[in-house]
């Protein structure tokens, strides 16, 4: 059995979720020079501009994180956006629902439902 409020609550923890994780895990992002080149990837291009290993390495880290976070906010993004159709969704199904049992001159007696059971 579901909520409306259980369906609202973790589409909004996903939504805050995203907006969060797109502010703070940007690493190639971060520290952004003139060139549209991050800190993360600067300190790469410096590494490997002397010759050492790690650049490449540290260029191929900031890569596959960007990547990896990428997914993450794309599966936050679809779990609030289809909660946030759900909880619409099951509203307007309940609402049809009362209002089909309700019927035009009062509810529907029991024997009329319980014949759609048989």
């Amino acid at each position: 059995m579901v909520h409306q409020d259980d369906l609202g609550g973790v589409g909004h923890e996903a939504f805050v979720l995203h907006g969060e994780l797109k502010k703070r895990a940007d690493i190639a992002g971060a520290g952004i020079d003139k060139d549209g080149s991050g800190s993360t990837m600067q300190a790469a291009a410096a590494l490997k501009s002397h010759h050492f290993t790690l650049g490449g390495e540290l260029e191929t880290t900031v890569e596959i994180w960007t990547s990896q976070v990428k997914h993450v906010l794309q599966a936050c993004a679809h779990i609030s956006n289809h909660l946030d159709y759900t909880k619409k969704r099951h509203t307007a199904e309940d609402a049809k629902i009362v209002a089909d049992l309700s019927g035009r001159s009062g509810p529907v007696p029991v024997s009329e439902l319980d014949k759609d059971f048989r």
